[in-house]
């Protein structure tokens, strides 16, 4: 049983951090409409390469927005906001979500009091960078600035770097979807609604276990340190001869059973039995590992170590990762009936049913105001010329 085909999901959206959540909304199999400025629309639609050889429909936004239906809605203006309260009621939203500033909620008429109104079992979603009491603008490299994440990535004596992932708006995203699971259980229970607000900068922080918690009962400064561990080692990326692999040893078994082998028996020392004795050792324990593991294979390093169950991974290239037994199998896919473009998406944390039963293909990601007829037309009854008067006066 398909138990979220019947939740539909209204998104003022732009950006990576809504966009995301709706997505993996989308692989649930819920009704999920993006609402974008007839004008402006989506920043993310003219990043990236023209792939399809049309407006807004660049490279970087089809990787988050498939699955989804467009609608355009100037909410600043008042038969805009009219259209918009007559969504809300005749399609029945289960579900409002935005990432506009706080300051704009009441002037654009998507508050919460006001949605309440007009269907008092809402569940309304606030996305903000730092809570609904600040407008102050957030991009993912400031929110890992501030949030002491860029501090502890990059090698020990180099700059703070970025993650090569946008964590805070993914993180955040996946913060807000138990929130929203979270609201449709209560609202199964209740009858209630939900009021959520989600911060990008407390759902960052919350990922920072070990640096608060230790940084404050140790007094000691938590920082970046390249590939290794603060805690175990050895822990931390070894030259192959052909490329490089992650080693992690996490405990003392571990690491009794490594040097054990022909090619390490130079390390079984006395010093290095105890992990402690190998993190005060650790830059000569990991200069003299890799000088060994230079000499031999990935995949001879890689047959090793699993055959004595030792951690151990190639560093993957996106390609490989792509070809990746356990993700070949998982991958999604959606397709353009217009040009036939195909992309290729990432699997989902789990597959879902809808995803199963839709062969793991879902629509491809919506053209500027593609179903405003679909919509405002079919669902609504608005009349060709109610919807061109609208059109004219900019307000869709």
């Amino acid at each position: 049983m398909d138990l979220f085909k019947n939740i539909t999901i209204l998104s003022l959206e732009q950006a990576t951090v809504l966009p995301y959540l709706t997505y993996r909304l989308a692989h649930d199999g819920m009704q999920v409409i993006r609402l974008e400025h007839p004008v402006y629309g989506d920043p993310n639609r003219m990043i990236g390469e023209n792939v399809l050889g049309e407006e807004r429909m660049n490279a970087y936004f089809l990787c988050i927005n498939a699955g989804k239906k467009a609608l355009t809605l100037n909410l600043a203006d008042p038969e805009g906001q009219e259209v918009f309260h007559t969504l809300i009621k005749e399609l029945k939203v289960d579900i409002f979500a935005t990432n506009q500033l706080p300051k704009n909620y009441q002037k654009l008429g998507i508050d919460y009091e006001t949605l309440k109104g007009l269907k008092p079992d809402i569940i309304w979603l606030g996305v903000t960078g730092f809570g609904p009491d600040s407008n102050e603008a957030a991009y993912d490299p400031i929110l890992q600035a501030r949030s002491g994440m860029m501090e502890l990535t990059g090698e020990a004596d180099g700059d703070p770097q970025v993650t090569g992932i946008p964590l805070p708006d993914m993180g955040t995203s996946e913060h807000a979807y138990g929130l929203l699971m979270k609201a449709l259980f209560r609202r199964q229970v209740t009858g209630e609604g939900s009021f959520i607000n989600m911060s990008m900068f407390e759902s960052t922080v919350s990922w920072m276990t070990v640096p608060i918690t230790l940084s404050t009962l140790l007094k000691k400064q938590i920082t970046r340190r390249g590939n290794t561990h603060e805690f175990f080692c050895p822990v931390s990326v070894y030259k192959t001869s052909n490329g490089f692999v992650y080693m992690a040893v996490g405990n003392d078994r571990q690491w009794k059973s490594m040097v054990s082998q022909e090619m390490f028996k130079s390390l079984d020392r006395p010093e290095y039995e105890k992990n402690a004795g190998r993190i005060r050792d650790v830059e000569n324990l990991n200069r003299t590992i890799n000088d060994i593991t230079r000499n031999h294979t990935s995949e001879d390093l890689i047959d090793l170590f699993n055959s004595l169950t030792l951690p151990i991974s190639k560093i993957k290239t996106i390609p490989e990762v792509i070809k990746d037994p356990l993700v070949e199998r998982r991958l999604l896919f959606s397709r353009d009936d217009r040009t036939g473009t195909e992309i290729t998406l990432p699997p989902p944390p789990n597959m879902t049913p809808f995803l199963e039963q839709s062969d793991r293909r879902l629509s491809f990601p919506p053209r500027f105001g593609e179903h405003n007829q679909e919509i405002y037309g079919e669902l609504l009854g608005y009349s060709d010329q109610k919807l061109s008067a609208l059109k004219g006066k900019g307000a869709i």
